[in-house]
């Protein structure tokens, strides 16, 4: 076994091509044999990593549900805030850190597992420096709302909000590398068991601080971090102490500390994918706050983006399943392993949106009632759920810039307000998806698989 070895890890066979000699119904029962037991891999991996996704999401979504029930004011000022934070700091730190997936995924399907905790330290490095300039944003946050044109009301609000935002930044970044450390590697169980003990823990805390020690809005942000930070806690412990990143984990060192410019160079360009469709679902929630009635049009389009998100989850674990499986076969050099996944996961993710946008139809009377009383608002979060349902079945809730024109024109020019803007969003989520499409389909995986390869192995680092 060489150095780079996992003791005890499978080696699995490769998914080979189907001979040409077979006859066609041996040929089509393979195929679909193939179909099967990737969807069954697909399912067993992207299940956990689904459930601790929602999970993760819970702590947000909480803090605004809890937020919500101490009036409009402190609910549009912690939506502003939240989308904020969210355009300029943590769709930024998650995009980096995607990088990890790619990095990680394909040293583990090369079996250079000493390289995974080396990346891990990098990714942390990089994305704590780029904190520095982020917590500047949010501690100015009043001040450039009132300059985007926002109401000062709700400037104030919002400003006071995302100065307690900051402590979060502090644990988001390591948590963020552990999760993703542990995903590449299919340890996904650990993540989700974690998730799940955070959020029954903020419903806790985020209450605590909301109502027992009387910091209102302020509380529901500083409950961020108390939770991230118990979740950080939680994953650093299991990676230290778990025989099954004994190959991948050997603490921290000076390796981690190089080559920063190159993990720069992939996880900018990782960063601005999600960014830019990050980014188009915020600028609404930016747009709403200078739509007349701004308290209620911006709590409105905040609801949907938050239950949006949650419901994105969904999705996102499949993104994560599928990236990890990608870069797993390419970087072991199996080209038609990772395109068949690629296929398989299209499907799954278009069945899921189905049911999600049904589902989110059937409850759209009842589900405003869990963030707020006001009865103007559930009714027009009532209005608002079928588009949502639309925007999701097209393209989960990314999508890319090209919304926000169309947007702009049915929102103000055709005076549909929220509605506008949210419809606006749609269209550009469907040109997003026949993009994605024609991607997928012509991709070269076998060039893409010597890509995988020559990275990895191209590393200065010399195998321990």
């Amino acid at each position: 076994m060489s150095s780079g070895d996992k003791p005890g890890a499978e080696v699995r066979e490769p998914l080979l091509p189907v001979p040409a000699s077979a006859g066609q119904g041996e040929a089509e029962d393979a195929q679909r044999g193939l179909v099967a037991a990737e969807a069954k891999r697909l399912v067993g991996l992207a299940g956990p990593i689904v459930a601790s996704c929602v999970l993760q999401s819970v702590v947000n979504m909480v803090s605004v549900m809890v937020v919500g029930h101490l009036g409009e004011l402190p609910l549009a000022g912690a939506s502003l805030a939240t989308s904020l934070a969210n355009v300029t700091g943590y769709s930024l730190l998650t995009g980096m850190a995607t990088a990890l997936d790619t990095l990680c995924g394909q040293a583990f399907g090369a079996r250079q597992y000493h390289l995974l905790g080396v990346y891990k330290q990098r990714a942390m490095v990089v994305l704590g420096l780029a904190c520095v300039p982020i917590a500047l944003i949010w501690a100015r946050a009043g001040e450039i709302l009132v300059f985007l044109g926002q109401d000062a009301d709700i400037a104030a609000e919002a400003g006071a909000y995302a100065r307690w935002l900051i402590p979060s930044l502090l644990v988001y970044v390591p948590l963020q590398c552990h999760v993703r450390f542990l995903q590449t590697q299919s340890v996904v169980l650990p993540v989700t068991a974690t998730s799940c003990v955070t959020a029954l823990c903020h419903l806790a805390v985020c209450w605590a601080l909301v109502y027992k020690a009387g910091m209102g809005s302020r509380g529901a942000a500083l409950s961020n971090a108390v939770s991230y930070a118990i979740n950080l806690v939680m994953l650093a412990l299991y990676v230290r102490m778990s025989s099954a990143c004994k190959g991948t984990w050997n603490g921290f060192s000076k390796d981690g500390l190089l080559e920063l410019r190159r993990f720069t160079k992939l996880a900018v360009p990782s960063a601005m994918m999600i960014c830019l469709e990050w980014w188009s679902f915020e600028i609404l929630v930016l747009l709403s706050g200078l739509l007349p009635n701004p308290q209620l049009e911006t709590s409105v389009l905040s609801i949907c983006l938050n239950t949006g998100a949650l419901l994105y989850m969904i999705p996102l674990g499949l993104t994560s399943s599928i990236s990890t499986r990608v870069s797993n076969e390419l970087g072991a050099g199996k080209p038609q392993a990772a395109k068949l996944a690629t296929r398989v996961v299209m499907y799954m993710a278009l069945s899921e949106g189905l049911v999600i946008s049904l589902t989110m139809t059937l409850l759209r009377n009842v589900w405003g009632y869990m963030y707020s009383n006001e009865p103007e608002l559930v009714a027009y979060i009532a209005k608002m759920l079928p588009i949502l349902g639309i925007s999701f079945f097209i393209d989960g809730l990314h999508t890319s810039l090209s919304g926000i024109p169309m947007a702009v024109l049915l929102a103000f020019v055709f005076h549909l307000n929220g509605m506008g803007l949210w419809l606006g969003i749609v269209c550009g989520s469907f040109t997003k998806l026949l993009f994605l499409v024609l991607i997928s389909w012509f991709i070269d995986w076998e060039k893409e698989a010597g890509k995988a390869k020559d990275r990895v192995f191209s590393s200065s680092l010399p195998v321990a």
